[in-house]
């Protein structure tokens, strides 16, 4: 069942929104090399909670961070550890808070230090397919039309799309409806109404599109880098809101 949020109820979002855009803005600002990812965790679990809020990610099904923190090949859901980052990885940061009943994702993929330029065109080229995907979307639309746009655009750059992960609605719980695929085709899918409140997550493989997942560990099967950027949004009377940014 697809839950449709009052401009009250978006207001409320906004706020754990605002949350999570802003430390990640933070954790890109203190994300060096050699620091470790439960050191990155513990940043992100301290600044949630002195903002009043709670972290959404951890305890979800076991999971035991407040951030998931996926090196190069992870494609998501990995476990802040004491793995040390090193110079030219991508690092993939999925994140989330909840405030007064609401939650809040997004995702970003950072580069520490000087990398290769294709691990930079797929960091770059990742984001921008979360903006095309927002372009596509608009009422009454459907979305795979959103999903159509992402893959046009990751594909014509040498690039994959993940299919076994996706995003979802958001709003009093951290996963609702409606699935939305990174894939699909124009008018396709759930058709788009105001009040919806949704994750947009492209996840970019370097390589093919294939993924591995044993438990919680998903990484691309011929072990290429994989880069991550996600944002929530709403669909309001005045268009598209991106709320974690």
């Amino acid at each position: 069942m697809i839950y449709l949020k009052t401009p009250d109820e978006i207001k409320k979002m906004k706020r754990s929104c605002q949350i999570i855009g802003d430390m990640l803005r933070m954790l890109e600002e203190k994300i060096y090399i050699g620091m470790t990812t439960r050191e990155l965790d513990r940043l992100a679990y301290d600044y949630i909670t002195a903002h009043g809020a709670k972290p959404n990610f951890l305890g979800y099904h076991g999971f035991p961070g407040t951030i998931c923190v996926s090196i190069d090949e992870q494609v998501v859901h990995g476990f802040p550890s004491e793995r040390r980052i090193k110079e030219g990885e991508i690092v993939s940061i999925d994140t989330g808070c909840v405030l007064d009943g609401y939650h809040a994702d997004a995702a970003r993929s950072f580069i520490v230090g000087n990398t290769t330029p294709e691990k930079k065109r797929l960091v770059e080229v990742t984001k921008e397919c979360f903006f095309k995907g927002v372009e596509a979307i608009r009422i009454g639309a459907a979305l795979g039309d959103v999903g159509h746009a992402i893959q046009t655009h990751a594909e014509s750059n040498g690039f994959s799309v993940v299919r076994d992960m996706i995003g979802h609605g958001i709003g009093r719980s951290l996963h609702e409806d409606p699935p939305v695929p990174n894939y699909g085709k124009k008018g396709v899918g759930v058709r788009i109404r105001q009040g919806m409140t949704l994750a947009i997550e492209p996840m970019i493989n370097m390589g093919d599109y294939k993924v591995i997942i044993d438990g919680w560990d998903c990484y691309t099967a011929d072990y290429k880098p994989s880069a991550h950027y996600e944002n929530t949004v709403a669909i309001t009377e005045n268009g598209v809101e991106i709320l974690t940014l």
